[in-house]
Protein backbone atom coordinates (compact mmCIF):
# COMPACT_ATOMS: atom_id res chain seq x y z
CA UNK A 1 0.00 0.00 0.00
CA UNK A 2 1.23 3.49 -0.85
CA UNK A 3 1.18 5.77 2.19
CA UNK A 4 3.37 8.65 1.05
CA UNK A 5 5.41 9.97 -1.87
CA UNK A 6 8.57 8.10 -0.88
CA UNK A 7 6.64 4.80 -1.05
CA UNK A 8 5.52 5.68 -4.57
CA UNK A 9 9.06 6.64 -5.56
CA UNK A 10 10.48 3.37 -4.24
CA UNK A 11 7.85 1.36 -6.11
CA UNK A 12 8.60 3.22 -9.35
CA UNK A 13 12.33 2.71 -8.80
CA UNK A 14 11.88 -1.02 -8.13
CA UNK A 15 9.87 -1.45 -11.32
CA UNK A 16 12.23 0.68 -13.43
CA UNK A 17 9.49 3.10 -14.47
CA UNK A 18 12.03 5.50 -15.99
CA UNK A 19 13.57 2.80 -18.18
CA UNK A 20 10.18 1.52 -19.23
CA UNK A 21 8.87 4.96 -20.15
CA UNK A 22 11.98 5.80 -22.20
CA UNK A 23 11.71 2.42 -23.95
CA UNK A 24 8.04 3.04 -24.79
CA UNK A 25 8.86 6.59 -25.92
CA UNK A 26 11.57 5.26 -28.24
CA UNK A 27 9.20 2.63 -29.65
CA UNK A 28 6.56 5.28 -30.35
CA UNK A 29 9.16 7.53 -31.97
CA UNK A 30 10.36 4.61 -34.14
CA UNK A 31 6.81 4.09 -35.41
CA UNK A 32 6.55 7.71 -36.53
CA UNK A 33 10.10 8.09 -37.90
CA UNK A 34 9.00 7.05 -41.39
CA UNK A 35 6.62 10.03 -41.64
CA UNK A 36 8.28 12.90 -43.46
CA UNK A 37 7.29 16.49 -42.83
CA UNK A 38 8.36 18.97 -45.53
CA UNK A 39 10.74 21.61 -44.23
CA UNK A 40 11.33 19.97 -40.84
CA UNK A 41 14.56 18.18 -40.02
CA UNK A 42 14.61 14.85 -38.23
CA UNK A 43 16.67 14.61 -35.08
CA UNK A 44 18.08 11.54 -33.39
CA UNK A 45 18.72 10.62 -29.80
CA UNK A 46 16.64 10.21 -26.69
CA UNK A 47 14.13 12.98 -26.09
CA UNK A 48 11.89 13.80 -23.19
CA UNK A 49 8.13 13.88 -23.58
CA UNK A 50 8.23 17.68 -23.41
CA UNK A 51 10.80 17.80 -26.22
CA UNK A 52 8.65 15.54 -28.36
CA UNK A 53 5.60 17.74 -27.76
CA UNK A 54 7.54 20.90 -28.53
CA UNK A 55 8.88 19.39 -31.75
CA UNK A 56 5.39 18.27 -32.78
CA UNK A 57 3.97 21.73 -32.16
CA UNK A 58 6.76 23.15 -34.31
CA UNK A 59 5.88 20.75 -37.12
CA UNK A 60 2.20 21.69 -36.95
CA UNK A 61 3.13 25.37 -36.99
CA UNK A 62 5.34 24.80 -40.05
CA UNK A 63 2.45 23.09 -41.84
CA UNK A 64 0.11 25.96 -40.94
CA UNK A 65 2.61 28.49 -42.29
CA UNK A 66 3.08 26.46 -45.47
CA UNK A 67 -0.69 26.37 -46.01
CA UNK A 68 -0.95 30.13 -45.40
CA UNK A 69 1.79 30.86 -47.95
CA UNK A 70 0.13 28.55 -50.48
CA UNK A 71 -3.23 30.31 -50.02
CA UNK A 72 -1.61 33.73 -50.37
CA UNK A 73 0.03 32.63 -53.62
CA UNK A 74 -3.32 31.44 -54.99
CA UNK A 75 -5.05 34.66 -53.91
CA UNK A 76 -2.39 36.87 -55.47
CA UNK A 77 -2.34 34.88 -58.71
CA UNK A 78 1.31 33.94 -58.23
CA UNK A 79 0.39 30.25 -58.29
CA UNK A 80 -2.22 28.39 -60.30
CA UNK A 81 -1.73 25.03 -58.57
CA UNK A 82 -4.99 24.70 -56.65
CA UNK A 83 -4.50 20.99 -55.91
CA UNK A 84 -1.21 21.49 -54.07
CA UNK A 85 -2.73 24.35 -52.12
CA UNK A 86 -5.71 22.27 -51.06
CA UNK A 87 -3.40 19.41 -50.05
CA UNK A 88 -1.29 21.76 -47.92
CA UNK A 89 -4.41 23.15 -46.24
CA UNK A 90 -5.81 19.67 -45.57
CA UNK A 91 -2.44 18.47 -44.19
CA UNK A 92 -2.32 21.46 -41.86
CA UNK A 93 -5.92 20.94 -40.75
CA UNK A 94 -5.39 17.24 -39.99
CA UNK A 95 -2.17 17.99 -38.10
CA UNK A 96 -3.92 20.70 -36.05
CA UNK A 97 -6.86 18.43 -35.19
CA UNK A 98 -4.46 15.66 -34.19
CA UNK A 99 -2.49 18.06 -32.01
CA UNK A 100 -5.72 19.14 -30.28
CA UNK A 101 -6.64 15.51 -29.63
CA UNK A 102 -3.21 14.83 -28.13
CA UNK A 103 -3.58 17.96 -25.99
CA UNK A 104 -6.95 16.75 -24.72
CA UNK A 105 -5.55 13.31 -23.88
CA UNK A 106 -2.57 14.83 -22.04
CA UNK A 107 -4.90 17.07 -20.02
CA UNK A 108 -7.14 14.11 -19.20
CA UNK A 109 -4.12 12.09 -18.07
CA UNK A 110 -2.88 15.00 -15.94
CA UNK A 111 -6.30 15.39 -14.30
CA UNK A 112 -6.44 11.65 -13.63
CA UNK A 113 -3.01 11.74 -12.02
CA UNK A 114 -4.05 14.70 -9.88
CA UNK A 115 -7.16 12.79 -8.71
CA UNK A 116 -5.05 9.78 -7.71
CA UNK A 117 -4.81 9.49 -3.96
CA UNK A 118 -1.42 8.81 -2.49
Amino acid sequence: MIKNVSDLQSILKNHDAGGWSSKVGNEIQDQFDHIETPGVEKSTGAKSFGDMLQESIGKVNAMQNEADVAMQKIASGESKNLHETLLAVERAEIAFKTMNQVRSKVLEAYKEIMRTQI
